[in-house]
Order: structure tokens, then sequence, then C-alpha cells
């Protein structure tokens, strides 16, 4: 059964019509010999009722038995072929939208993992799921329930008015009547409906929010006694959805009981007039017999082709939003430079590696067409570096700082001062503005994006688990792992024992991003997953913000053996964690204010100093 239409109209009907018109043309003759079925099925319906004309006057009127035998039974063999058409696109209809919602699915998955970061910044996840879930079962909806249904209505309509038109073009005059007095009733509560629809939705949006909201925040309602006040909000609001819903239903559920009693209306005045005119001879009765079923049909496919047409232009609506999403920009790589494995010959050069082998080199073309290499050896380097999220509101201002092969080097601050934002550039989730950014000494926008992110190993402060096992999750650093290599990457994070005591073990389902264990336990995989990849630099953002001070004890040899020979950057509010830095950057505003190691900055007794003592807190 189709939804409930919600009034919702695209934009440009023209351009998302096209659209949706290529993915259906994809499977154009599964739907072409859906559309042959339903004129067949249709067709069936008013070649059958316009067989009681020639049945009455020429075989019951006559009394011709043997007659009527046969034109009834060629009549049931019509609606037979009309029953087994309507069955057969049914089927057909069903194969070729899930076909069409396969391709529309798998497109926007495929475009949506293209897009850059930015994109899932600037949107809520809700927003962006709303186009796999919403619209596009509005799509399959629509194609499944309305596409067929939509063709056949309007066979009905126009074989029903050519055909009465033909049997009796006197009575058709009323007919017409009716006709344009029940349009105009489907106007009117069809703008009524779409009008307290759209109402319904915004509201029905205020309470979805309101409830998710009040049901994530239960701890801090609780603690406040907002108990009563949180019941007295939802009250009011599902009052405001009631009498929304109740207003949009009243209107768009009076359209097919008010068009029915028009049609019964239009039914007693024309057989009342048609009967008088056989009376006086000016028609016959099998006429009149087979007008009267034709226009007691009327109604059904009039209401049945407005309704349609509604969930159509609702699920265009969807695809528009679908189409939109696919119009973004994806994620552009004009990197030339990639990532191959190297080995090093005793004569001191170096060649590539089909194998791993643990060491990286760069392979760039050189001007005359060949290929050189250059040891990945993790010197990352800004170079007065400006940016901003947004034109005109720079983040990072007059950014210099180096990190030399090896180096561990921390940032700290205030929240807001730019720290994830260094970090977000070095991996090209964004592009600098101003000055320059060199990995090894080649700038990072020649160096292909996938390549670059493959150098990287990163542990951000909110981890997120996929469905699957606790090796699973782990072995998502590198794909090709061994289950050794998983089980050394979690003894390197100190996550074995841990994971060991699990009722499974290593095969542990994770579930609902890790509610099954605790948020120390999916830090603890996070880094794991990161140490299985044997990046040659590692991107520690907040990585051990969730672990209690023990855990970090207990993991902190293990996080220096994954960090030996790495260029580490670190961002930390827990400032003892970056004591042992060989430099610390202070920022605040977008702008480093203070560098240096730990003793350096103590002694220069500025902001870390005070920060480090307890005289400042960050926040």
């Amino acid at each position: 059964m189709a939804r409930q239409f919600n009034g919702k109209r695209p934009k440009n009907l023209k351009k998302t019509f096209l659209k949706l018109l290529g993915y259906m043309g994809n499977h154009k003759f599964l739907l072409l010999l859906v559309a042959v079925l339903v004129s067949i099925s249709a067709s069936a319906g008013l070649i059958g009722t316009y067989m009681l004309k020639p049945i009455v006057n020429n075989y019951i009127v006559p009394g011709d038995l043997d007659g009527l035998v046969k034109a009834v039974m060629f009549t049931a063999a019509v609606y037979l072929c009309g029953v087994l058409a309507a069955y057969g696109y049914t089927q057909t209809m069903v194969v070729a939208a899930q076909k069409i919602i396969f391709e529309i699915r798998r497109d926007l998955f495929g475009h949506v993992q293209k897009l850059p970061l930015k994109y899932f910044d600037t949107r809520t996840h809700g927003d962006i799921m709303s186009r796999f879930t919403n619209d596009v079962d509005t799509i399959s909806d629509a194609l499944n329930n309305s596409f067929a249904m939509i063709i056949q209505s309007f066979i009905q309509i126009v074989g029903t008015l050519t055909l009465i038109f033909v049997l009796n073009w006197r009575l058709s005059l009323i007919v017409f009547v009716c006709y344009i007095l029940m349009f105009s009733y489907i106007r009117y509560s069809g703008k009524k409906s779409k009008y307290y629809f759209n109402f319904q939705q915004k509201y029905l949006g205020d309470l979805n929010g309101f409830v998710e909201e009040r049901t994530a925040g239960q701890k801090v309602v609780k603690v406040f006694n907002h108990e009563e006040a949180s019941i007295e909000e939802f009250r009011r609001k599902n009052r405001n959805l009631q009498e929304a819903a109740t207003n949009a239903l009243t209107y768009s559920g009076s359209m097919v009981p008010v068009i029915v009693s028009i049609s019964y209306v239009n039914f007693a005045i024309v057989a009342m007039v048609g009967g008088y005119m056989v009376l006086r001879g000016w028609t016959d009765v099998g006429s009149l017999s087979s007008y009267l079923v034709f226009v007691r049909q009327t109604a059904m496919p009039l209401n049945q082709f407005t309704l349609q047409s509604n969930f159509m232009l609702a699920a265009l609506a969807g695809a528009e939003r679908i189409f939109e999403t696919m119009d973004e920009e994806p994620e552009t790589d004009e990197g030339t430079v990639t990532l191959v494995n190297r080995k090093d010959n005793p004569d001191g050069s170096m060649e590539e590696s089909e194998t791993r082998t643990g060491l990286w080199a760069w392979k760039e073309k050189t001007e005359d067409g060949g290929e050189r290499l250059i040891p990945l050896r993790g010197d990352v380097r800004f170079d007065h570096v400006d940016f901003g999220y947004e034109p005109g509101h720079p983040i990072l201002k007059q950014i210099s700082l180096y990190a030399k092969p090896g180096q561990k080097i921390a940032f700290v601050g205030s929240t807001g001062a730019g720290k994830t934002t260094i970090t977000n550039l070095i991996n090209r989730f964004y592009d600098i503005d101003r000055g320059s950014l060199t990995y090894d000494g080649i700038d990072v926008r020649r160096i292909k994006k996938d390549d670059l992110r493959r150098s990287l190993g990163i542990v951000l402060q909110d981890t997120h688990l996929f469905t699957g096992t606790i090796a699973d999750n782990i072995r998502y650093g590198r794909l090709d792992a061994t289950d050794e290599e998983v089980v050394e990457a979690a003894k390197l994070a100190n996550a074995d024992s841990f994971i060991r005591r699990l009722p499974k073990g290593y095969d542990t389902m994770v579930t609902a991003d890790g509610g099954n264990l605790s948020q120390g336990q999916r830090q603890l995989l996070a880094i794991a997953r990161a140490a299985v990849a044997d990046p040659p630099v590692l991107i520690l953002d907040e990585a051990t913000s969730s672990i209690d001070t023990r855990t970090e004890s207990l993991i902190e040899k293990g996080m220096d053996r994954l960090m030996e020979g790495r260029t580490v950057f670190v961002i930390a509010h827990r400032l003892s964690t970056v004591r042992n830095s060989n430099a610390i950057m202070v920022l605040e505003q977008g702008q480093i204010i203070e560098r240096g190691d730990h003793e350096d900055l103590l002694r220069q007794k500025g902001e870390y100093y005070q920060l480090y003592t307890g005289m400042f807190e960050l926040s």
C-alpha cells in the first residue's frame, strides 16, 4: 500500500523527472511490458462493460440462448485476459521497481563515499540517512503502486468518457457536469490537505526531535526533576500534531466519499433520464445498461488517478533530494605522487617492492618521463599556513611548524584553538588557503589522497566501531592483516588482556557501535586498529582521553613502542601525556603563542606554565 501523501512536491519537476526517467530507461523493456499488460487489463474492463449492449440487444431481448452463451463466454474470456494481464504487470513491476531502486541506492551510496568531509560536517547524520530510508522508500512505493495504477486509471478515464459519448452523447452532458464537480472538489480538498500536511510534517519533526532529545538526556531530566515539565511539553507538541493530522486527514479522507457520493447522484440522474429516453424510444435498453455500468465506474479511476498522481509527485520530491546529493561535487584528487613499498639494496640504492617490507617511498614522475623514489621519512612542515572552514572566517593564522622524522609534536590549547584543524590539513580532509604544507619535501596537494592517508594512522577521541567481531574491528586498520598481526597489535595497545576475558575473545561481536564495551575498551581497540596499520606517521587526537590514569600508564610503554621511529602528532587536554614530546605547540585563537619542549615552556612561565600548574584550565 502506498504511503499517505504528505503534500511535498519537487522544486524542479522536469529536471528530477528526466533523471528518474534515466534510471527507468535502463529497464525500458520491462516497463514497456508493464505498460502493455496494464493497457490490456484496463481495456479488458472497458470491453467487458461495453459488451452489455450487444448481449442485451442481440441476445437477451430476442431470446437467443445459444448466442447469449457464446457472448457471455467471449466476455468471460476478455475478463480472464484482463486478470492474467493484471497479474503479469504486478509481478513484472515488482521486478522492475526493485532493479531501479537497487541502482539508485547503489549510486547514492557510491557517490556519498566520494564526497569531501565538509559535506558531512555541514549536515546532520539524520538528514543524510533520510535519503537512504524515507526518500528511497517513497520512490519504491510509487514505482510499485503508482506507476501502473496511473496508466490504468488514465486509460479507464479516457476510455470511459469516449465510450459513454459513443453510447449516448446526450446523457454524457450530465456526466461531464458531474465530472467538473468532482475535479473541483478534488482540487479544493487537495489544497487544504496539502496545507495541513505541511504543518503535520513540521510538528512531527518537532515531536520526534523532542522525544529523541529527552530520551538521550534522561539522566539530566531526572537529576533536575523535570519529568512533569517534559510530559507537559510533550502533550503540547503532541496536541499540535494531533490537530494538524486531524485536519489533513479530514480533507484528504473526505475526497473518496464525496467523489463517490457525486457519482451516486450522477448515476441516479442518468438512470432516470436514460429510463425516460428508453420509454420514448430515443435509445435502446442495451446501450442504457452498458452506459449505467460505465457511469457507476467513473468515480474509481478518477480517484485513483488523482491519488496516485500525488504519490508520484511525493516520490519525485524524494528523488529530487537524492539527486541533489548525487549532484554534490565529489572530493577532487589532482595528486600524482603515490605510496609504494620499498626495498633498500646493500649499495644504498632503493627500489620498489611488490611485497610488504615495512619500508615506504613516494613514487613521482620526473620531467623526462621517468620515475623516482623518495623515502618516506615523516618530515611534515607548515610554512605560514592560513585556513578557514568558511571564507572570511580564518581558523588558523600564519601557522609555521615542522616535525622532523621520528619526532613527537604535541598541540595543547583551549577548545576551538585549531588543534584538530591542523591534523585535518595534514591528511587533506581540507586544503589550506595560503602558505605551504609539505610531506617529505613534497607539497601534499601533489600526493594522491588515498596514498597520503594510507601513510597516516589516526586515533580519534570519538571512536567508531563497526558491526563485526573484535578482530574485524582491529583488522579494519589493514584488511590483509593476519590473525597473528591482529593479536600483536592488540598486545601493543594493551587490549589483549581484556579481549581474552570476553566470552568469545577476539570473536566477540561488537554491537551498537561498541555499546557492549566500555569507553576505555573502545579507545584501546581504536589504538590497536592504528597499530595494525603500521603507519609511518601517527595522529593521536585525544587518544587517551577516555582512559583512566591506571589504564593510561599500562598502555604507555606499548604506545612508546608504537611511536618509535615514527613522526607523531598528539592533541591532548591531559598535559601529563605530552611531557615527553620533542616539541609542544600552545595554540590560542588559531595562532601558535608558545613553542618548545616541556622544560622550556615551564621556564618561560607563560600560558603552558599556568595550564600545567593549574592556574588556568583548558576548556
